[in-house]
């Protein structure tokens, strides 16, 4: 497993796209906020796992891809999130199981999925991220929080709350980018969403190369809006007060408590749609995490 884990780092750091990275903080300092965390991706090689935690295996939304830590590296200023075909007998394998994951004998295909969790959660603030993102289809890259409650147990999904800063998929054969917020019904593991779906060419009308940059996707969350930009242009907005669980944990608002980050590139499975096999290997380029707070 040793051999295989250091030819799959050199395969990632062996692309030839670069960062154009941006120390640029000035406009969050303009409006009183002060950042209180980011992770640069500066150096090159692993992901710090100070900062940030692995997610492994077949996961959910019956994806086609299984998570592993070599497809997310550092290089040229950036996070590499790589989702690639390679083939490898399922460590889940179990015909008997009930999670989709055991029923596929191989794996098929191999990306990443980090997260905060326990290391560094937030209530309230702007969370930034810069990013380059894929748009084949198939693809399914997310840039999102979840309550903490996800992580620590006691309150479950969705009943600890969800937001998705950044979302791209084909809706119909559509590309989109979503920008949503999710939180408890009545019904157990069944989210009341506020989801604003986007048709990707709108970007490309102002941008016939937009797929090909760098664009900065943000949240500015308080204790009354959580409202969802792309390049400074107000995708979502939602009033924190509607987002209330009605099951189990009646009264509790999830976006009125700390949450932690999830970046994560996923492939297929109930959005991602028809996988493109021609465009893998895929990559999801991050510039930067920045979490701003004001003083106050």
């Amino acid at each position: 497993m040793k051999n295989y884990q250091l030819s799959a780092i050199a395969v990632l750091l062996a692309g030839t796209t670069a960062c154009t990275h941006t120390e640029n903080t000035a406009p969050a300092t303009d409006e009183g906020y002060q950042l209180v965390w980011s992770d640069e991706f500066n150096q090159d090689g692993l992901v710090d796992t100070t900062a940030w935690n692995f997610e492994t295996g077949f996961l959910f939304n019956n994806e086609a891809q299984w998570y592993q830590q070599e497809n997310a590296i550092c290089k040229d200023g950036c996070l590499v999130i790589e989702c690639r075909k390679e083939q490898f007998p399922n460590p889940m394998y179990n015909p008997e199981g009930t999670h989709f994951g055991n029923k596929r004998e191989m794996v098929e295909y191999t990306s990443a999925r980090i997260n905060t969790a326990t290391k560094h959660e937030f209530l309230y603030g702007r969370i930034e991220m810069r990013a380059k993102i894929p748009t084949s289809y198939g693809a399914w890259p997310a840039f999102w929080t979840l309550g903490t409650g996800c992580a620590q147990g006691g309150v479950y999904w969705p009943q600890c709350g969800e937001i998705d800063i950044m979302e791209f998929y084909h809706i119909d054969s559509v590309p989109h980018i979503l920008a949503n917020v999710a939180w408890g019904t009545e019904t157990r593991h069944v989210a009341a969403w506020r989801d604003k779906r986007v048709p990707f060419s709108h970007f490309l009308e102002k941008d016939k190369d937009w797929a090909d940059k760098f664009h900065v996707w943000r949240m500015d969350w308080d204790y009354d809006y959580i409202r969802l930009y792309l390049d400074d242009e107000l995708i979502n907005e939602v009033a924190v007060a509607e987002t209330v669980n009605q099951e189990l944990y009646d009264g509790y608002n999830p976006h009125r408590h700390p949450h932690y980050i999830l970046l994560n590139l996923a492939l297929g499975g109930d959005c991602g749609g028809p996988i493109d096999e021609t465009a893998l290997p895929i990559q999801y380029w991050i510039d930067y995490v920045r979490v701003y707070q004001k003083k106050s």
